[in-house]
């Protein structure tokens, strides 16, 4: 009984180790994550600041999907997943990273503190199960939020690493975060340019995933 209960409480936490770089994940190289593969840690958030950062989160924060063409990579192109906060106090914002137990915190010249997590697996395990358990209020969020869920399934199920996947990735993009202040350094038609100066591509072997997510 007591062999049991121990294999059980071990199932219960995941080591994950992220030897990234900032540039790749947003994660610190050499760093340890922790995530728990059941809920205990969503569950122990208490409501009333999981409503609160969910609110906060609503209009100030932003869910984000980018490109960056990358040569020795399968499709030529890395998919990038982003949450982010910015706020001129940073409070709130060590009350996201502590209660989501994922992200950094940084600050810029001007004096404005941002909230970052862009480590995949950190998405996957903390800041999407967060934000499904405390909804958002907005059309907008919810809509993007949902977007952005469904570019990460893919991304997970390594879709991404063919070309049909990808491009329907890109197609999801193009309706995340619609607006007059949207920048984008890479669009869909950089992506459809690409296949043609490169259709090699096409054809190219899938990388492990862990390898091409860093």
């Amino acid at each position: 009984m007591y062999l049991n209960l121990l294999d059980l409480s071990r199932r219960s936490v995941k080591i994950v180790e992220c030897f990234s770089s900032n540039r790749d994940n947003g994660q610190s190289a050499g760093k340890t994550l922790k995530i728990m593969t059941n809920d205990n840690w969503l569950n122990k958030i208490p409501d009333n600041w999981g409503h609160y950062i969910a609110g906060f989160v609503d209009g100030e924060g932003s869910f984000n999907v980018s490109l960056r063409k990358k040569p020795d990579h399968t499709m030529g192109w890395q998919v990038v997943l982003t949450f982010n906060v910015a706020q001129k106090e940073s409070y709130i914002l060590s009350q996201i990273k502590k209660h989501l137990g994922c992200g950094r915190l940084q600050s810029r010249k001007d004096g404005v503190f941002y909230y970052v997590c862009a480590n995949p697996i950190a998405i996957k395990e903390r800041v999407i199960p967060f934000f499904r358990k405390f909804i958002f209020r907005s059309a907008r969020k919810k809509l993007n939020f949902s977007i952005f869920c469904q570019i990460a399934d893919l991304v997970y199920k390594k879709q991404h690493l063919n070309d049909e996947g990808l491009e329907q990735i890109i197609k999801l993009r193009e309706k995340l975060n619609e607006g007059k202040g949207r920048k984008r350094k890479y669009e869909l038609c950089d992506r459809q340019n690409h296949k043609k100066e490169n259709p090699q591509r096409l054809y190219a072997k899938p990388r492990a995933f862990r390898k091409e997510l860093g």
